[in-house]
């Protein structure tokens, strides 16, 4: 039976990470990734499926100052690894737009001056701007509006990510670093068995044994993690995010301040990165039952890793209990509708561009992906941000990286320490 050292399984923006991270850092020579798309990021990773956004912390109002930092850190250095590969390479992966967070109404305002006083000394670019300055630079955001506006801006930074490109760009560079490696495209792995010597993983390849294990992949990771004995104390809640394209509105990002209440992004509008004459307002927070959207043959992998036992329930009637929370929940399934789903989510887009109409509005068809939020059944509670199980024999499993693709080095280079640890 074939062994390697390290196999990595799930070829999305994370497993490529790590890939490279292997690459460029390790002197390990048997390494496998193994996807079971032919492609590579073809789900929650492609640019059609996830926000598009590089996170940097900083206009983020849920995040507190020492995990904006930290986001910091980790968005560089995919700004560093880009900043590495040619213009032409590094143009089709990240993007310049302006970006502002807007504050509407007196309540948002004082809360976007406090964030700006606080965040302002370790982000030095930062603008604070009135409705006169907002004027300037997204017009359609003042246009027809009424009371009080205001928005922390950032000029010039890179603010997109197509984890797509970015991924393929990780491919490409361990095929030249690393020929040796093996990348495995339309291999899906079946199975994974613990024994003496390491891990047993039956794939349509055949079968391998790895001395450490790492599984990114999404949802997937937990139905891997639970067959094998582990995460017992996890359950997912799928949520998928859709949008909305209208024609070109905005020059930048533009975002509005997230609910304390709501586990759940606030609408923003962005060019597109795969239609730049479009701009994309979303992600709206819809539960369906799969753990992959679009492929119901994934509704039975999500009943394998949630049973409705008592502490799915509780969590959920929790959520259920929170007026707002309800509120929101509804609002976002009549948002899937025809006809009437655009005309409420106009309500929620009109906070960013008070005159837009209706018939500018277009349900942007297969655009959207799923968010494996974990439910942590012991804590009685959602488990927001990312979550791993690591039982320290050998294996881990990522299953939701946060956020997206700008911790993706980040999280290789943790992974990284934790497989040299192991193999010590």
């Amino acid at each position: 039976m074939k062994q390697v050292d390290v196999a990595i399984i799930g070829g999305g923006i994370s497993g490529t990470a790590l890939l490279y991270h292997l690459a460029r850092h390790s002197d390990y020579n048997r390494v496998v990734l193994m996807e079971k798309y032919p492609q590579i990021a073809a789900v929650n990773s492609h640019a059609r499926n996830n926000s598009q956004t590089l996170h940097c912390g900083d206009i983020e109002t849920n995040y507190t100052l020492e995990k904006a930092l930290k986001v910091q850190q980790t968005a560089r250095m995919v700004v560093d690894y880009a900043e590495s590969l040619s213009e032409a390479e590094r143009n089709q992966i990240l993007f310049k737009f302006p970006k502002m967070l807007l504050g509407v109404g007196d309540a948002e305002c004082e809360l976007l001056h406090q964030h700006y006083e606080r965040f302002h000394p370790h982000y030095p670019d930062m603008e604070l701007l009135d409705t006169d300055a907002i004027a300037t630079r997204e017009p359609s955001v003042t246009a027809g509006r009424r009371g009080q506006v205001m928005a922390i801006s950032i000029a010039n930074e890179y603010t997109a990510v197509n984890s797509h490109k970015l991924a393929r760009s990780f491919e490409q560079q361990v095929r030249v670093l690393r020929p040796d490696y093996e990348i495995q495209l339309g291999c899906s792995v079946r199975a994974i068995h613990q024994g003496e010597h390491g891990f047993r993983i039956d794939s349509d390849n055949g079968s391998l044994l790895a001395r450490v294990v790492v599984v990114s992949a999404g949802g997937h990771s937990l139905l891997f993690a639970k067959r094998m004995g582990y995460g017992k104390h996890y359950a997912c809640l799928p949520v998928a995010g859709s949008f909305y394209h209208t024609p070109k509105l905005l020059n930048g990002k533009v975002y509005t301040i997230q609910s304390e209440k709501l586990p759940f992004a606030a609408v923003h509008g962005d060019p597109d990165l795969l239609e730049p004459e479009m701009t994309r307002f979303g992600p709206t927070a819809l539960v369906l039952p799969l753990l992959e959207r679009h492929n119901w043959r994934t509704l039975a992998d999500l009943l394998r890793v949630t049973q409705p036992d008592l502490p799915v329930l509780k969590v959920l009637f929790t959520l259920l209990g929170e007026a707002e929370i309800r509120r929101y929940m509804m609002r976002n399934i009549l948002f899937e509708l025809p006809g009437i789903g655009k005309r409420l989510f106009l309500d929620d887009a009109r906070k960013i561009i008070p005159l837009l109409q209706v018939e500018q509005l277009t349900f942007a068809k297969r655009v959207g992906g799923i968010r494996p939020v974990m439910i942590d059944k012991q804590a009685l509670k959602l488990h927001l941000g990312e979550a791993q199980i690591n039982p320290g024999t050998g294996i881990i499993f990522n299953m939701t990286p946060s956020p997206g693709a700008t911790s993706c080095l980040g999280n290789a280079a943790k992974d990284f320490a934790t497989i040299q640890e192991l193999m010590a």
